[in-house]
């Protein structure tokens, strides 16, 4: 059932709304609502715009990337010390540093340069957060992720070599693709690598990945309404 994003309709109605469709997509799945996490992904939307979302008390949120969360989530992390902030698009490795220090999970982990500055940054700063590994299921050329055969060796590295704190796998399907087959092999693929949590749906499939089994689901625009595309493009 689609989400009403009109502008008429304020972004807490629209929370409220997602909350009710996750209770309900975790119910028919024999699921407990409450073992699904809601990452409302803030990119693109100031501070003033998370700003109601926040106080109709959603705590975790997912950007994607690490300038735009410097600029605004310092201010709103102050003024709500419980949120819990998801980098939920690609990481690059000089990036690390302010990766670590502004955010609580990181679902992007793909490659070893990357897993070995990630731990690191980590013992430097006495934080070793939760991370995902981000499987490429559609293995497209343009997308980030480790390949689907090379995921289980990937997993071990982090876990072996790096030590890092490997909690499960997040994957984007490909747009003109059945998402349900990209969330059947995620599961499979985190499963076999005794793995509890799997990030993946989004606004417009979150319903058949909490069927599949995804702990988080990364909701933006059935939230926040649609986003303005950037100046010249």
């Amino acid at each position: 059932m689609p989400t009403n994003t009109n502008a008429s309709s304020s972004s807490t109605e629209r929370l409220a709304e997602v909350r009710q469709r996750i209770a309900d997509a975790a119910r028919e799945a024999g699921r407990a609502p409450e073992d699904i996490t809601l990452i409302a992904v803030s990119k693109t939307f100031p501070a003033q715009a998370i700003a109601p979302v926040l106080a109709a008390g959603q705590r975790h949120f997912g950007e994607n990337r690490v300038q735009e969360a410097r600029e605004k989530w310092p201010g709103l992390k102050e003024q709500y010390p419980d949120t819990t902030l998801h980098l939920i698009g690609p990481l690059q490795t000089n990036k690390v540093k302010h990766a670590v220090r502004l955010f609580d999970v990181i679902h992007t982990v793909d490659r070893e340069k990357l897993a070995a500055e990630l731990a690191r940054e980590m013992d430097k700063r006495g934080r070793q957060l939760p991370i995902f590994v981000q499987v490429n299921t559609g293995e497209e050329p343009q997308k980030a992720g480790v390949a689907p055969t090379q995921a289980d060796a990937f997993i071990r590295a982090c876990r072996e070599d790096y030590g890092l704190n490997v909690v499960g796998c997040m994957c984007i399907p490909p747009v003109d693709e059945e998402p349900a087959l990209h969330f059947a092999l995620l599961r499979q693929i985190t499963e076999r690598n005794d793995l509890t949590q799997l990030s993946m749906g989004m606004s417009h499939d979150f319903e058949t990945a909490i069927a599949f089994g995804a702990t988080h689901v990364r909701v933006g625009s059935a939230i926040f309404g649609p986003r303005t595309p950037p100046a010249g493009g």
